[in-house]
């Protein structure tokens, strides 16, 4: 049964991260990357198969060789990340959640920015 959570798990991010590669405001390289690990504790054949995918296998051989993320999905995550910072305002979220986003969001992104491209 955890197997099929993990599958499940890996499958919805999969999903995601090919709506990323077609709309560039989904953070492809972060969902490949976390679908892989969902796959790897459901199911090492669909982990085998995403890491020698054409399309999704390179970000994940970059991460696992030198801790890389794509220039692109740099740019691509962060700039989700700001849309969404932006619209909370826009939408009048109260200034406490504002702030835990805000140190939540930068705190990815000062992660991402500083992998290697």
């Amino acid at each position: 049964m955890i197997r099929l959570l993990w599958n499940t798990a890996g499958f919805a991010a999969l999903a995601l991260a090919g709506l990323g590669v077609i709309l560039p405001l989904l953070p492809t390289t972060p969902l490949v990357l976390l679908a892989a690990f969902a796959f790897g504790r459901g199911s090492t054949q669909f982990r085998d198969r995403i890491v020698a995918h054409r399309v999704f296998g390179p970000p994940l051989r970059d991460w696992k060789a030198r801790g890389a993320i794509s220039r692109r999905a740099k740019v691509a995550a962060c700039s989700v990340m700001a849309l969404t910072f932006i619209a909370s305002v826009v939408l009048g979220v109260k200034p406490v959640v504002l702030v835990v986003q805000a140190l939540c969001l930068g705190g990815a992104a000062g992660f991402i920015l500083t992998r290697s491209s």
